[in-house]
């Protein structure tokens, strides 16, 4: 049986709603496409869709009500709504209640690169625990963070919720929200420069944020090894946090000692303050180690073992768009390695998926490729940005580098020709070419911003049509 979530008089009150009917919610949900039996329906008004114009396919669908801000039009007279002043405020209500209301123990993470995988590994590593919920996908933003803690279960002891932004201030408005106990921030790279005039200082000060937000006595998880760390730190103990540090730095209590990536695994030996300890990851790759070891900071922080996070640590496989790696086998014969990392890119996270390109081998006659699509937000320094991706392209042992989007020119004149191998405007169009080139063996990297749409490049390799195949011996 499904546990009530949230009744109609509490939902009322957590919004100064006005409620219709008398229903009881088992789910919260935005989009009328996957909406479920029990779910209470939010109407979101977006730049180019209304949710009010979808509640009664919502709620024929099975949602017990929908919240709104207006009365759509063609409902019954007796149709189960809530109304509000505005339908994101109603939901930014209904986050901040279930955040008073539960006792959860609640983490934060935020960083420039490697939110959600954090978020994945710590949901991994506290399961063990106790009941765990984390936020869905990267629901990471000002309707995302409340539309995750209005779907927190009553019983969860812990909450995981992952922050983005680009612009400053939006990380504040969020951790208001959250206010967890732990904070982890996973790094700060060159991304949203665009909006950032002060460059890594201002992202920074704009990650330091989810500090101001943190329970009194609460702790703050920081990566030694990032650019402006020590400001970081500082703004953290001036805020009243006790600071943990992870990384490969000397200065680090968690500190990162020996690494080995053993296929799709890793087995890493760290030293903790209690002393060292080894474990297995269940991911491939030295960041995504490295965001184990701020998980295991975390996870820490607030009293489980190092044994009961490692064991949730250890059965993680990649996620789509960040790391996922497949064997997909070629029409006539033979397979190659899809590495998918098409979900985001800034300077930093291109350069790790490089590494992992650099430590996968290819096999036979087989080559490594890399598709990259443009890395946006970038400002005045894109192209430069770009074209400084040239040595991490040719230290991974490319053979070839097919791109896309207008940014990406800058990195195709800055490689050797024989490394140019094909450039188009856009995802689709360069699809068709990268498919065709593929032999057996190859070992084949896709990374771009997403909104570059790397996916159709994804999807295409995943699901090759034998016309399009050129057939290389192993």
């Amino acid at each position: 049986m499904t546990t009530p979530l949230w009744t109609a008089r509490e939902a009322a009150e957590a919004t100064g709603g006005v409620q219709q009917g008398d229903w009881t919610a088992t789910g919260v949900s935005i989009d009328s496409r996957t909406v479920a039996p029990g779910d209470l329906f939010v109407a979101l008004a977006g730049p180019s869709f209304d949710g009010h114009d979808f509640v009664g396919a919502a709620l024929a669908k099975g949602a017990v009500a929908a919240l709104v801000h207006r009365r759509p039009e063609g409902l019954p007279e007796t149709a189960p709504l809530l109304m509000v002043k505005d339908s994101l405020e109603g939901l930014t209500a209904l986050g901040r209640a279930a955040r008073t209301r539960t006792t959860s123990c609640c983490f934060g993470i935020t960083g420039s690169v490697g939110k959600t995988s954090s978020k994945e590994m710590l949901r991994a590593a506290l399961s063990g625990a106790g009941q765990t919920y984390a936020s869905t996908a990267s629901f990471n933003n000002h309707w995302g963070v409340p539309l995750s803690l209005a779907r927190m279960p009553l019983k969860a002891d812990y909450g995981v919720f992952e922050m983005g932004m680009n612009h400053p201030g939006e990380i504040r408005a969020l951790v208001d929200l959250v206010r967890p106990k732990v904070a982890l921030v996973t790094q700060i790279a060159p991304a949203h420069l665009a909006y950032f005039p002060e460059g890594l200082d201002g992202i920074a000060k704009a990650k330091a944020e989810i500090f101001e937000g943190l329970e009194h006595g609460g702790t703050a998880v920081i990566n030694a090894d990032a650019p402006r760390s020590a400001l970081l730190r500082e703004m953290a103990e001036t805020l009243g946090a006790k600071v943990v540090r992870f990384g490969r730095s000397t200065e680090a209590e968690y500190r990162l000692l020996e690494l080995s990536v053993m296929g799709d695994a890793s087995l890493v030996r760290v030293a903790l303050p209690s002393g060292d300890f080894s474990f297995s990851l269940g991911l491939p790759g030295r960041h995504m180690v490295l965001n184990a070891l701020g998980v295991l900071a975390a996870a820490l922080a607030v009293g489980l073992s190092p044994e009961t996070t490692a064991m949730g640590l250890a059965g993680l496989d990649p996620m789509k768009g960040r790391g996922k790696r497949q064997t997909i086998a070629l029409p006539g014969g033979g397979a190659f390695i899809l590495i998918d990392e098409g979900y985001n890119a800034n300077p930093t996270s291109v350069g790790v998926a490089l590494e992992l390109l650099r430590t996968t081998a290819p096999r036979g006659q087989g080559r490594r490729l890399a598709v990259l699509g443009d890395m946006l937000e970038l400002g005045d320094r894109s192209a430069e940005l770009h074209a400084g991706l040239a040595t991490a392209v040719e230290a991974a042992g490319c053979e070839q580098l097919f791109s896309c989007g207008a940014e990406m020119l800058a990195l195709q004149e800055a490689l050797p020709q024989q490394l140019r191998t094909a450039h188009r405007a856009t995802s689709a169009e360069l699809a068709p070419l990268v498919v065709a080139e593929i032999r057996s063996g190859d070992v084949v990297l896709v990374k771009g911003s997403l909104g570059t749409r790397m996916a159709v490049i994804v999807s295409a390799l995943e699901t090759l049509e034998p016309t399009k195949i050129n057939r290389h011996p192993a």
